[in-house]
């Protein structure tokens, strides 16, 4: 479609220790990967097993990759692939099963480290249904432990009388005692979060959108094509769970701006090449004056490029919106307008 000029290879994505950790797991295979679970300590386990499943397809040349730092030739045509599922079939083979269903039930509920990490991550109206049922002043006593702004969402979808009665009782809270807290804890992890990550199993829908998010342009085309002659109300479903690059256009500013501070700034021109103007003016509006006219810049200095490299680029760049979806960094399902009207 367009004659290449000098264009790079593409860059392989940057892995940390856990995901290189997970990818050298799903290599090795079950019964090896059980015998080296059993030798790892509880929290290790737990790190491996909620980068594993968040691994998505991973390509042939990065297992290669990994491997070979292992001092492996390691080739797999077909790449590997990491889920819930594959994640859990692993966990089966070295652990208990009550063991097993915890750290499930952890990685499948909201992202974050500690369970008032988790908690800040819960979408409010979730949490304030199951503090209805709570005393105000357990519910006082967990809100208070939340940031201000979640808190402040959670409290206007409490009934006014309840949620009086829990801001009094955060204003006159004293020093609550360790044995309190871990109580409260406890609960919240035994009842709240257990719950919640069963609850959270992902369905099939939502896992063949990323499957499609993860094609190239024109597999996608064909593909999504061939899946809504067989079944049009199945791939309109499908569709509705995608993330592509021009989704960007309805995240609000603010989402962008933590986007343009966490993705790789290198893969930026490559991605906006084959952006539409709406989207290329968004990025801008996240920059400088300098900034954007550098980018301008960099974006005609490329020349003609490949499309799949291109699709590459903004591939990259989805990828990392998403792993910041995961982490409650931002919320794809916010809109950039604002129907409010302020007379």
């Amino acid at each position: 479609m367009i004659v290449e000029q000098g264009t790079p290879p593409a860059v392989r994505p940057v892995l940390n220790g856990r995901q290189k950790a997970a990818i050298l797991m799903l290599a090795v295979g079950r019964e090896q990967a059980a015998k080296i679970l059993k030798l790892l300590h509880e929290d290790e386990i737990r790190d491996i097993s909620i980068a594993m499943s968040n691994l998505g397809i991973v390509k042939a040349d990065v297992v290669e990759q990994v491997c070979q730092e292992f001092a492996k030739n390691f080739e797999s045509p077909e790449g590997l692939v990491g889920t819930y599922e594959t994640t859990e079939e692993f966990l089966r083979k070295a652990l208990p099963q009550d063991q097993v269903e915890k750290i499930m039930d952890e990685i499948r509920g909201p992202a974050g480290r500690t369970m008032w990490d988790k908690l800040g991550n819960v979408q409010e109206t979730v949490l304030a249904n199951y503090l209805r049922s709570e005393y105000p002043q357990t519910a006082a006593v967990i809100l208070s432990r939340l940031q201000p702004a979640h808190a402040a969402r959670v409290l206007a979808l409490l009934p006014e009388d309840y949620a009086t009665d829990v801001m009094m009782r955060v204003l006159h809270m004293e020093t609550v005692q360790r044995e309190v807290l871990d109580s409260v804890e406890a609960t919240l992890r035994s009842e709240f979060m257990s719950s919640l990550g069963r609850s959270a199993k992902r369905d099939s829908y939502e896992l063949l959108a990323e499957v499609f998010n993860n094609f190239d342009r024109k597999t996608e085309t064909r593909l999504m094509e061939a899946m809504d002659k067989r079944n049009h109300d199945d791939m309109e479903k499908v569709k509705a769970l995608m993330f592509t690059f021009e989704d960007i256009k309805r995240l609000p500013h603010e989402s962008l701006m933590r986007i343009v501070a966490e993705i790789d700034r290198e893969r930026l021109p490559l991605a906006l090449k084959g952006a539409s103007e709406t989207v290329r003016t968004m990025f801008m509006a996240c920059m400088s004056k300098r900034a954007g006219s550098i980018l301008l810049e960099e974006i005609s200095a490329l020349g003609p490029v490949r499309v799949k490299d291109a699709d590459a680029a903004q591939s990259d760049i989805v990828a990392t919106i998403k792993n910041m979806a995961n982490a409650g960094e931002i919320d794809l399902t916010e809109s950039g307008g604002n129907d409010e009207i302020i007379p």
